[in-house]
Order: structure tokens, then C-alpha cells, then sequence
């Protein structure tokens, strides 16, 4: 006879519920249900995906270097990557820490950025990993909000006991 874990007990009406995180789900909040295997093996896949698209963007570089269109537009390709990338980073870094509802100016999702977060798309892995070293990737975002919600919960449900 296997031992069944217990069920949680139901919650009542109108409490929050945490938001999921992706590959984590709601797993963060307690940190239960394979939440520090998750927390091994994500920073692992996102520098394994950095290292390959690295890869296929030097390919692209590569290309370029190749068709003898000169240094100077070799060099200008390679500083454009590069400011792409760190713009990704940023932003990346930016919504892991803060969340999306924080975004301003050209971080926000604009759709003539698009080609810059595809082809900084090693630095936002980059940042993302680095993200994933401390926490899972935007769980001190989401952390906080539940808490403000349950705090504002806790808070409505004293005053309705106060006026009963």
C-alpha cells in the first residue's frame, strides 16, 4: 500500500492564489514539489541554450566575415550584437527582478524591438541564468505580490470581523 501525500486543506473563498512561474509553476511558494531539482536543472538549460544560440550567431558572423565586405562592417555587426545583447540583458534582468508591469521607455514590448531581443537573445539566456543562481527567475516578483495580496486580504478580513 503506497503512502498518499495529504491534501492541502481547501482555502477559503476570496483568498489569493500565487501566481506560476514558468517551470516552476506554483512549486516557489513552498518551495515543494521538485522545486530545488527545478532549481538545478534550469540554470543548466539556459546556459546549455545560450551556448547554442552563441553558436548559431557566430555562424551568422561568420558568414558575414566571409563575403569580404570589409572590417569595418565586420566590426559594426559585432558591436551591434553586442548592444543588443546587453539590451536584453537588461530588460530581461528588469522583469525577472521587478516584473513586466515595470517596464518603461524601450523596454516596454514594442514590436520594432523585436529584431533587437531576437538577436540579443544570448543575453537576456545570459541574464536569466545568472537570475536562476539566486532564486527561480522571477520569483522575488511574484513573492512580493502574493504577499501584498494575502497582506490586503488579512487586512479586509479584520475589518469585516471588526464590524460584525
Amino acid at each position: 500500500m503506497s503512502e498518499q501525500p495529504p491534501t492541502p486543506a481547501p482555502k477559503p473563498a476570496g483568498t489569493p492564489e500565487p501566481e506560476p512561474i514558468r517551470w516552476f509553476g506554483t512549486s516557489w511558494l513552498n518551495r515543494d514539489n521538485g522545486y530545488w531539482l527545478r532549481r538545478v536543472l534550469v540554470p543548466v538549460g539556459a546556459l546549455a541554450t545560450a551556448a547554442a544560440a552563441a553558436f548559431v550567431l557566430r555562424l551568422g558572423v561568420e558568414g558575414v566575415a566571409l563575403s569580404d565586405s570589409g572590417g569595418f562592417l565586420n566590426g559594426l555587426l559585432t558591436v551591434a550584437v553586442a548592444i543588443c545583447s546587453v539590451m536584453a540583458a537588461l530588460r530581461t534582468w528588469k522583469v525577472l527582478a521587478e516584473g513586466k508591469d515595470q517596464l518603461t521607455g524601450w523596454m516596454t514590448e514594442d514590436r520594432s524591438l523585436g529584431a533587437v531581443w531576437i538577436i540579443g537573445g544570448i543575453g537576456a539566456l545570459l541574464a536569466y541564468f545568472v537570475r536562476s543562481l539566486t532564486e527561480a527567475p522571477g520569483e522575488a516578483a511574484k513573492r512580493a505580490s502574493y504577499d501584498r495580496a494575502v497582506a490586503q486580504h488579512t487586512k479586509r478580513q479584520a475589518a469585516r470581523k471588526r464590524k460584525r
